[in-house]
């Protein structure tokens, strides 16, 4: 029988509860989908398969060699990287921050510091998994189209999923010493919003520089990259060959990546106990320190409401980094407005799709948080207002969060052309409109920290606020670039707004008065 406080204990303890959050995520907490899951899962392994095998070509026998096969692999390399990095960064703020179980299992006789390496240890393989689900395709028919080599792939994923891990926690460590508990959870969600979006925007920045393009497949591929790259004997290229099944690299890799975790794991360990009760004792000591005075202002019920919603928003501690990102996928079409290709055509057929989808998304994510992720409706209930007017303060909260967030975007694009900065405008407003009436009409009672796990309490509200982005994305497309097809997607995203009403459970009401 295992002891509760050994190493094995802990990591099935750690596997369970990981399981268990990957489950709730998926089935919305219920067993009548898992079937479903399990169909689905097995489903899309196929199609990916067989995507991959198209997308790999004739069969060669012996593994490709040369300085394109280097680049491309190097630049899909680094993009699941920056994404593994930023992953791992909000779960380790995660552990120090939201796992309720912590002080009970520090309060018990299991060693913190065995704790500790477990729990990277899960981050680790919980960051890597996503990866290697979507690499393992592509991995598997290069193994049987050309060489046995590519299985190499596998440990050189888990050894950047390794590093990705080490790289957060020193992070947020430092966090932790230079400001303190209180601010590193938001500096850190921040930061981790940023790493994942660094090499997507970075790659196409620097193609909207060079090439005038926001294509990254033409940036890797041309002439002036290869030209600034370092040769092809060069250490540089080490992870790239370990990828291809060199021996020597590929040794090289996952020993180094096993000696930087083991050490970051061994030299924090010690301090493990101290961050946690420091992040724990966040919350006492900013209940007392917003009790001192303040000087009452008065205002009209509506703007209470307004005020009150804007202050949740603002005080959600994960919304964050859970809507950054999609903030900062406006940079590129943002900088290619202030580089000055708007006059090519550029801005009817990138930059305003791009905003639209955008917006869709974003309003979407905070209409969620405003209707369904209200923590206490009943006292809001009790409050001397209508349900109508708590229902539009939290509409108008929304829409003033967005317009805050591409309302600059648009008057740069005014000042470049007028036109596609009004079709972005009239877009921008139907998209977020219908994200809206979506999640009013799927409305049902969540918490707020359930956020990340939203798409699963309705499928048909997602994949209705998803195909509504999507057609007014290509209606503002097709309008600004003046054609007449942008009437059919009109009536498609329409369409999807009265399929999705139709759908609506029978229990959800319509706008109260």
């Amino acid at each position: 029988m295992m002891a509760p406080s050994g190493m094995i204990w802990l990591a099935r303890h750690e596997m369970r509860l990981s399981f268990r959050d990957v489950m709730a995520m998926m089935t919305a907490g219920r067993r009548s989908r898992e079937i479903g899951v399990f169909v689905f899962v097995v489903v899309a392994a196929v199609f990916l398969h067989f995507l991959a095998w198209t997308l790999a070509g004739p069969s060669t026998g012996e593994p490709r060699r040369g300085m394109d096969l280097l680049v491309f692999i190097t630049a899909m390399m680094v993009l699941p990287f920056s994404l593994m990095t930023s992953q791992a960064m909000e779960s380790v703020t995660r552990v120090f921050y939201s796992r309720s179980d912590l002080d009970l299992v520090l309060s018990s006789p299991a060693s913190s510091r065995k704790l500790f390496a477990v729990r990277m240890g899960a981050i680790a393989l919980s960051t890597t998994l996503l990866s290697l689900l979507l690499a393992a395709p592509l991995i598997n028919v290069l193994v049987v189209t050309e060489s046995p080599a590519w299985l190499a792939a596998y440990p050189v994923l888990i050894s950047m999923g390794l590093v990705a891990t080490v790289i957060s926690l020193t992070l947020t460590m430092v966090l932790f010493a230079m400001i303190g508990a209180k601010r590193t959870r938001l500096i850190a969600q921040i930061t981790a919003a940023l790493v994942g979006a660094s090499f997507i925007i970075g790659i196409q920045l620097a193609a909207i520089s060079s090439m005038g393009t926001l294509s990254r497949m033409a940036f890797l591929t041309s002439d002036r990259l290869k030209g600034s790259l370092p040769d092809i004997d060069s250490l540089f290229w080490i992870p790239a060959r370990a990828m291809t099944g060199e021996l020597l690299p590929l040794i090289l890799v996952v020993a180094t990546a096993a000696l930087f975790f083991g050490l970051a794991v061994t030299g924090f360990s010690g301090s493990f106990a101290e961050r946690v009760i420091a992040a724990s004792g966040i919350a006492a000591s900013s209940a007392s320190s917003r009790t001192r005075s303040r000087k009452f202002v008065a205002h009209s019920v509506r703007s209470a409401l307004r005020q009150k919603e804007w202050k949740l928003l603002r005080r959600d501690h994960w919304l964050i980094s859970q809507t950054l990102m999609q903030v900062f996928y406006l940079v590129p079409p943002a900088f290619m407005l202030w580089h000055g290709y708007g006059t090519n055509g550029a801005v009817p057929t990138v930059v305003v799709p791009v905003l639209v989808m955008a917006a869709g998304q974003l309003s979407g994510g905070l209409a969620w948080l405003a209707i369904s992720g209200e923590d206490a409706p009943q006292l809001v209930a009790t409050a001397p207002v209508t349900p109508g007017m708590i229902l539009r303060a939290k509409i108008e909260a929304v829409f003033g969060a967005l317009a805050m967030t591409v309302g600059p975007v648009i008057a740069i694009m005014a000042l470049v052309e007028i036109k596609p900065a009004l079709v972005a405008l009239v877009a921008t407003l139907c998209a977020a409109t219908s994200a809206t009436m979506i999640q009013l009409w799927f409305r049902s009672q969540a918490k707020r920290s359930n956020f990340r796990r939203r798409q699963t309490s309705s499928r048909v509200a997602t994949f209705a606020e998803a195909f509504s982005s999507i057609l007014w994305a290509g209606t503002a497309a097709l309008w600004a670039a003046g054609s007449w097809i942008a009437l059919v997607c009109v009536a498609l995203a329409l369409l999807t707004l009265v399929i999705a009403r139709a759908l609506r459970p029978a229990e959800s009401s319509e706008f109260p008065g």
